[in-house]
């Protein structure tokens, strides 16, 4: 018999699981242990990466996806250690995790399962780890939102015992199911989870049984873990919400059976929530029809305020105005759904602009079979004019200040990165966050253990700083990313620093080992490494040259009238050649505002013409080499569509000013 069985419940989220798995591998170096995976039928290839690189984990392989207790059922009966450990795949435990549960457990003889404290990625307390039984009171308060608004009251806030200090260990009812530790006599007499609850509900239905059985539950403060919440849910195609809470109306069903109340709460909850997950996904359509129509009808007001400016027109009768106020703006909603110009994570302004010029024949061409409504077809014309202007600039300011579309490209203002680490894998590091076209970062500096090496450069990098110092940093710098390169610190230290800076509104990350993933709250980002042939690039799309064209012409023509003669009359007296001399250049088509610098390229369909600015432009005093002009020219080319281009202008801007 081991002293301790680790278990881990693994479904498409193989990146996460390698790290969980290096962190509890440090972890256990002083302890006899087994590591046990139930693979849920992945589809991502974990089953294949775990044979290759941890051949000394337990694997078992299921053909379906058993859920989260059958399969955790799974791994306790092959279990055989003194204590047991479930923990999720998605965490990151610190090398003191197990020492510190399993002496907290020897010193308490009564305690039959336990949590630590757990931590968001962004160092942010999670408040699931330690909680109350759902009560008729308690799951009011939570549903309600009175535990959100009141955290400090013992009375209103029992769910999730926001009034507890976070740093002091106590008996709970319950913990979270990311991380439950126990001995194995209380698996011996309770069993294990119940596989009615597929997912939620079986860690607050085994607490309740444990408790049942005459053991306690404990929140240990003295270590602790992040998790990386929801990481399996988001990889299925499982309704969260309605998971969540038929997981509760189970538990009061099964533990509070006379309590009508609670049942209303639950059904009512889900109701709720339900409809607010709705709403959620389709805020941005529906904000966008409300703000369509709104500057629809603002639009022709104006127009018949112009129209009878210029030509002495008496306005529309009071007859008209139901009409002319509902039916234009009716066609355009109607030409821009059938378009698909409302999309749930996008508000593409190609579509938009067919949907306006469709909406202009319908309408004027209405006006043909009512002479009651054929006041002026140039009001028809003004109010499209003045459309054609202003939605799409509502959108691209929406776009640019809430960065709509939600791809994976990252804004040119969130790349401000620093790197923890001076190591041998901070060096790989910084190569492949150079060379990959997924991303774009912008690496500020390199942090190391002490001050010794401060202004020292490895690869070109500079080192800024010290661990110690590292809050004063992401300040100073606006750091908007923190990468911490594998192997250069503890598992320890890393979470001292992530937990030490929340509400830095910064996001931590972690390398794995083999620099193939940069993990964080958000997403599993790839670092790529491939070559020109086998990259689709957005420069070389129809879609995206005419828009670049049109963008290029908009802008060009306003700077040209206004701007264009001042740079030359300046070029003259100062006999330097200014880039705006060349807008005639991109006029005529032969340069584009934004692309690869003018010199020492040829203009390109897979890498776009040369531009007035670009993402070397930008960069241009960080002293790039051959190979990371390559690079950033390619990412601009994969990557290229009107919002880039408009950051890229914006930066430029800021360069200039500064």
């Amino acid at each position: 018999m081991v002293d301790l069985s680790i278990i881990i419940v693994n479904f498409n989220v193989k990146a996460f699981l390698q790290n969980c798995l290096i962190s509890i591998q440090r972890a256990v170096q002083n302890i006899t242990h087994e590591i046990i995976v139930i693979d849920n039928a992945s589809d991502d290839g974990s089953v294949e990466f775990i044979k290759k690189n941890f051949p000394n984990v337990k694997l078992i392989e299921s053909k379906t996806n058993l859920g989260f207790s059958r399969a955790n059922n799974l791994g306790l009966l092959q279990s055989s250690g003194k204590f047991i450990c479930l923990i999720n795949p998605d965490t990151l435990v610190q090398e003191n995790t197990f020492d510190e549960m399993i002496s907290f457990f020897k010193s308490n003889p009564n305690a039959g399962l336990a949590g630590c404290k757990i931590l968001n990625p962004d160092g942010t307390f999670q408040l699931a780890c330690r909680r109350s039984f759902p009560t008729p009171w308690v799951a009011f308060t939570k549903v309600v939102g009175l535990s959100k608004l009141l955290p400090k009251s013992k009375f209103f806030s029992k769910y999730n015992l926001t009034y507890l200090n976070e740093n002091e260990t106590y008996e709970v009812d319950a913990v979270s199911g990311s991380f439950m530790f126990l001995r194995r006599e209380v698996f011996d007499k309770i069993g294990g989870l119940d596989e009615n609850f597929f997912m939620y509900g079986e860690d607050l239905d085994w607490c309740y049984r444990i408790k049942a059985g005459g053991y306690k539950v404990y929140y240990v403060h003295s270590t602790q873990i992040i998790h990386y919440k929801g990481e399996s849910t988001r990889r299925s195609s499982l309704d969260e919400v309605k998971v969540f809470y038929d997981a509760m109306r189970l538990f009061v069903s099964k533990h509070f059976s006379s309590s009508w109340l609670l049942e209303i709460i639950l059904r009512f909850a889900i109701n709720i929530r339900s409809l607010a997950a709705f709403v959620g996904k389709r805020k941005l359509i529906i904000t966008a029809v409300i703000t369509d129509v709104i500057i629809f009808n603002l639009a022709l007001i104006l127009s018949e305020e112009l129209y009878i400016a210029i030509s002495g027109f008496g306005g529309f009768p009071d007859y008209a105005y139901p009409t002319v106020f509902i039916v234009p703006a009716v066609i355009f909603l109607l030409s821009s759904f059938s378009l698909g110009s409302y999309e749930i994570k996008n508000l593409p302004i190609s579509k938009l602009l067919v949907a306006i010029f469709i909406s202009f024949l319908f309408t004027s061409t209405l006006t043909y079979f009512s002479k009651d409504y054929a006041f002026s077809r140039a009001i028809i014309l003004i109010l499209y004019l003045m459309l054609l202007i202003v939605l799409p600039l509502w959108r691209i300011f929406v776009k640019i200040l809430f960065k709509y579309p939600r791809t994976n490209r990252r804004s040119l203002f969130e790349a401000g990165t620093i790197i923890v680490g001076t190591n041998d894998s901070a060096i790989e590091l910084i190569r492949r966050l150079k060379r990959t076209h997924n991303y774009f970062y912008d690496i500020i500096g390199l942090i190391d253990v002490d001050r010794k090496r401060i202004g020292e450069k490895i690869n070109d990098v500079e080192i800024i700083g010290s661990i110690d110092a590292i809050g004063k940093i992401i300040r100073a710098k606006k750091v908007n990313e923190v990468i911490f390169a594998s192997d250069f610190l503890s598992y320890q230290d890393l979470l001292k620093i992530v937990a030490s800076n929340q509400g830095q509104n910064t996001q931590f990350h972690l390398v794995d080992k083999n620099y193939d993933f940069i993990i964080g709250k958000k997403d599993v980002m790839e670092l790529d490494d491939l070559p020109l042939i086998e990259i689709e690039y957005n420069i070389a799309q129809p879609v995206h040259r005419y828009m670049k064209r049109a963008f290029d012409l908009i802008v060009s023509f306003p700077l040209l009238i206004f701007i264009y003669p001042f740079s030359l009359i300046i070029s003259l007296i100062s006999n330097k050649k200014n880039k705006l001399l060349y807008l005639p250049q991109v006029i005529s088509g032969k340069y584009s505002l934004v692309g690869p610098p003018l010199d020492g390229i040829e203009s390109s369909i897979y890498l776009g013409k040369p531009g007035l600015t670009g993402i070397v432009q930008i960069n241009e005093n960080k002293n790039l080499t051959s190979e990371e002009i390559e690079h950033m020219n390619i990412y601009y080319a994969r990557n290229q569509n009107i919002w880039l281009d408009v950051e890229i202008i914006i930066k430029q801007i800021q360069n200039l000013v500064r």
